[in-house]
């Protein structure tokens, strides 16, 4: 009986709603377009004929089981309204699905938000659709995600209010890239500097190095701060490998391995020896140069750290001889040791 009631009471709740519903969908005539509320009360509508399904089947099942005398447990009117429940939430699914696979996008996205009460499946539904503007204001109106609501606008072309939305989380680099985007090129190399600023303070100089050669296109500027890494130590193997990668002449970038060569203290020619691995490789005519200045550095370590002995492999990569010669020193000075 009790399940009867609960069933009978829905019944009527949900037409004394529906009847709401309607009235307020109406009222939407008055701000919005005449086709717009049509598509909204079709929607309803059909909605609305499905709940009713599922609540006359529900209570002609009920009907049924009275009339053959099954009697519940205190628990069924719970697990009633838990089967009443998802049988719509599943009509209301199966609803959506069928807008999604016929592309309507937009009816699929209102089953989602106003039936379903799922705002970030509308919104990603809307999305997918291509319905950026709309997908945005979900996004930001409803689900407060100012970063999807900014993705979203960048791909309406919206680039101003995208821009507004990166300034507020602070994305310096991706409010530089859309001010390009659209060619306005003052104010995004003022915010590809603030990114720059921001790398070198945090000794980042790399990255800062980037941010000037690709992002505004300043060489000069790069290799400043790529220089400035290698001479006060902030990660000075990738400064000084990175520094050597963005000079093209060979000549010029031999000229200028020998002048930093004679500039570098003793403390970090280990380092200088290891980027001289990959400049040997470069180019053949970088490898006499290499090669001499690699020669200079082993000679002067050897005594202290004999194991840089092995390093004049790779600036003798095809000589069979120079492996000898180093078995030959390892094994002259470990007789020496164990003396």
């Amino acid at each position: 009986m009790n399940k009867q009631k609960f069933i009978d009471k829905f019944m009527a709740a949900f037409v004394l709603l529906a009847m709401f519903k309607i009235i307020g969908i109406v009222a939407q005539l008055f701000h919005e377009s005449f086709w717009s509320v049509v598509g909204t009360l079709v929607i309803f509508l059909i909605v609305a004929f499905i709940i009713l399904l599922v609540i006359t089947s529900l209570k002609d099942k009920e009907q049924k089981q009275r009339n053959a005398g099954k009697k519940g447990s205190g628990g069924g009117s719970f697990y009633l309204e838990n089967s009443l429940f998802d049988r719509i939430r599943s009509k209301y699914e199966e609803l959506a699905e069928k807008y999604i696979a016929e592309n309507e996008y937009k009816k699929a996205a209102k089953v989602y938000m106003n039936l379903l009460q799922d705002n970030y499946r509308g919104a990603k539904t809307l999305e997918e659709g291509g319905f950026y503007n709309e997908a945005a204001v979900v996004y930001l109106k409803k689900l407060k995600n100012k970063s999807d609501a900014a993705a979203c606008y960048e791909k309406a072309k919206q680039y101003k209010k995208a821009i507004d939305l990166y300034k507020e989380m602070e994305q310096k680099e991706k409010v530089g890239d859309l001010y390009k985007e659209i060619n306005d090129l003052k104010n995004a190399h003022t915010y590809y500097q603030m990114v720059a600023d921001d790398y070198t303070t945090n000794n980042q100089m790399v990255k800062a190095s980037l941010v000037y050669r690709k992002k505004m296109e300043k060489i000069e500027e790069a290799q400043k701060v790529l220089l400035k890494g290698w001479e006060e130590d902030k990660d000075p193997f990738n400064c000084l490998n990175n520094y050597f990668a963005n000079i093209f002449d060979m000549k010029k970038l031999g000229s200028e391995i020998r002048d930093l060569y004679e500039k570098t203290p003793a403390h970090k020619k280990l380092i200088y020896l290891d980027v001289m691995k990959h400049e040997f490789k470069k180019s053949p005519e970088l490898q006499t140069t290499t090669r001499n200045i690699a020669y200079q550095i082993i000679s002067e370590k050897v005594e202290t750290r004999s194991e840089i002995i092995n390093e004049l492999k790779h600036f003798n990569p095809e000589d069979e001889v120079i492996l000898k010669d180093i078995s030959r020193f390892k094994t002259s000075r470990n007789k020496m040791f164990n003396r």
